[in-house]
């Protein structure tokens, strides 16, 4: 690297040595404290659950049942219902108004060769009646 030059010459090479310094530095700091990270995990333990107030809970009339056969017939809670999704989300807020309570779970079972346009209308019903909690079970053969 020539530092002569004409007068108004424009200098255009860059000088890496400084950049080398810096990566250097992150790379010693990033070893230093990696083995800190592994200590600072969190632990958090999950709450007991009393397994008589589980049985209380999960009585039939607390969830709602969604199956859907492979022929399309939507049932919920063992009642049939037309397969569009405005249906299907009236029968849901029929069963959250019996139950007095709008967080009910729902458990969507469906058979193998089922056509995912009648599991997703319940997916999308069981969305517009603000349902939080919902468990896919695994296709039925």
């Amino acid at each position: 690297m020539a530092m002569g030059g004409k007068a108004g010459e424009v200098f255009t090479e860059i000088n890496v040595t400084p950049l080398t310094d810096v990566f250097l530095v992150l790379l010693v700091i990033m070893i230093l404290i990696a083995p800190l990270v592994n200590q600072a995990v969190l632990k958090v333990d999950p709450p007991a659950i009393d397994p008589n107030k589980q049985e209380q809970k999960e009585d039939k009339d607390t969830k709602i049942n969604a199956e859907v056969s492979k022929t399309g017939e939507i049932k919920i809670n063992g009642k049939v219902v037309n397969a569009d999704t405005g249906s299907v989300m009236i029968a849901i807020k029929n069963i959250q108004t019996e139950a007095g309570k709008a967080d009910l779970p729902l458990i969507l079972n469906s058979d193998e060769d089922a056509l995912q346009k009648y599991v997703v209308a319940v997916m999308d019903a069981a969305a517009g009646c603000n349902i939080k909690k919902m468990s896919i079970m695994p296709p039925r053969k």
